[in-house]
């Protein structure tokens, strides 16, 4: 099954919520600092990123295209 990657720079997060209204299943909104947190996501030098499969493409773009800050972005991930 092919497997994507998104990926977020989250310190330039202005905290507007759009990704989570979108795909509330894998964003949250954080209590500490009020920016978006992708849930269960790695943090390699400030960019938060996990993977996921062809069928949640669809809410992680809308994600990205509703990010009015463009930190999210979307890579296919090659085996």
């Amino acid at each position: 099954m092919k497997q994507f990657t998104v990926t977020q720079q989250r310190e330039k997060c202005i905290g507007c919520n759009a990704c989570v209204e979108v795909y509330p299943e894998k964003w949250r909104m954080s209590q500490k600092d009020g920016k978006a947190t992708l849930v269960r996501a790695i943090n390699k030098k400030g960019f938060y990123s996990t993977t996921f499969h062809a069928h949640e493409w669809k809410a992680f773009n809308l994600a990205a295209q509703h990010c009015p800050v463009k930190i999210i972005n979307i890579s296919s991930k090659h085996d």
